[in-house]
């Protein structure tokens, strides 16, 4: 068994899932390690680029067009790196519909799709290792969206927001 199907089976991750994956160089290479898990996991990964290494990329060009898919539920989960991932997350939210959070620990990773159903987890290439990303992965996409009335009110008021930019 690998270590990525090891973390699955002790993490509850059961069901494969369609998760768009999209970096800048400075998460390029956390983008790409994370990719082969999720497919050695079963998953189906939707690279939104970038397809190379370059320092001079920007994450917006990745960034948003993985958002949009997100959120046009062409993919069920958003994996956005970057160097600290805070541009990625700034990026991805500013698309109506997606709903991402900067997340360095296990129980925002899980929190926030439960509570707030967080469709894209934006981490950070520079600052995360291999292993604690993937952990991270693992929570968030383990995760469902509890949908408590509470929960609902509080997505409602923050959908409202999006129709007035």
């Amino acid at each position: 068994m690998s270590a990525a199907m090891g973390v699955s089976a002790a993490m509850g991750v059961s069901a494969a899932m369609r998760v768009g994956v999209a970096a800048d160089h400075g998460g390029f290479e956390l983008k790409e390690e994370l990719a082969a898990a999720l497919r050695e996991q079963g998953h189906e990964v939707v690279d939104f680029g970038a397809a190379s290494l370059d320092p001079g990329d920007d994450y917006p060009d990745y960034v948003v067009p993985l958002a949009r898919a997100v959120a046009a539920g062409e993919v069920d989960r958003g994996l956005a790196v970057c160097g600290s991932g805070v541009g990625a997350c700034v990026a991805a939210n500013k698309v109506k519909g997606a709903r991402a959070a900067l997340v360095t620990e296990s129980f925002s990773a899980h929190q926030g799709v439960e509570d707030d159903d967080m469709n894209t987890m934006c981490v950070g290439g520079r600052v995360l290792a291999f292993n604690l990303a993937w952990e991270l992965v693992q929570s968030f996409l383990g995760a469902r969206f509890i949908g408590g009335e509470r929960h609902v009110r509080r997505l409602a008021k923050v959908a409202a927001l999006e129709d007035t930019r």
